[in-house]
């Protein structure tokens, strides 16, 4: 990482850790984990500042706060076996494959997911499966899995991603059209315990 990157990357950590995220193996994570791969060019200037950015077709690179909390509300659950909805640029992938075994991640615009596999190759980063594909459908052949994270808003909960989940599981997902929650769902044998937490904002899924 190009020295400023590094000051940016410190930078951003402190804020986090201002804004509630308290988890040491996720912040030493996001600071050594160059964001300015993860978008074009001439956005790099703005890689480390705490806000969403465009990475073309439509779609969105996550808020660094967004991503920090989500994984954190997973690393709560020890998760080892990570379902991603939505590669998008791969940034979020490439956070989760630092901190689980393994990482299988779905996403629809084959151009978007031939971009990120190429990123995290290059950050030597190989526990993860790409499946180019509908994310409502999840990735059942590889399931069950300990932890699932959306990172698109569904108008509703996919039933299918739900029936992935381990006993014990967690899935996070951003649910609702105009306005959208944030619902983390927890599998317990044949029940889910859904609990809403804040206001987000993120693109359909």
């Amino acid at each position: 990482m190009i020295q400023n990157f590094q000051g940016m990357a410190k930078r951003l950590v402190a804020l986090l850790r201002q804004q509630g995220i308290s988890s040491e193996p996720v912040l030493e994570v996001i600071q050594k984990t160059p964001r300015q791969q993860f978008m074009p060019e001439s956005l790099a200037h703005k890689a480390y500042e705490n806000t969403a950015l465009p990475i073309g077709k439509g779609q969105t690179i996550s808020q660094p706060l967004m991503v920090a909390s989500m994984t954190q509300l997973l690393m709560q659950h020890d998760c080892k076996h990570v379902l991603e909805i939505g590669t998008g640029s791969g940034y979020q992938t490439a956070i989760l494959a630092q901190l689980v075994e393994r990482v299988f991640s779905v996403e629809r615009i084959a151009e978007l997911q031939y971009q990120a596999k190429r990123r995290l190759k290059q950050l030597d980063l190989h526990n993860i499966s790409m499946r180019h594909g509908d994310g409502w459908q999840g990735w059942a052949s590889k399931a069950p899995f300990d932890g699932i994270i959306v990172t698109a808003a569904a108008s509703d909960i996919p039933h299918a991603l739900m029936e992935q989940l381990a006993d014990g599981g967690v899935m996070i997902i951003p649910v609702g059209t105009v306005r959208q929650r944030l619902v983390v769902i927890r599998r317990f044998g044949d029940d889910f315990e859904h609990k809403q937490l804040g206001d987000v904002k993120f693109v359909p899924l």
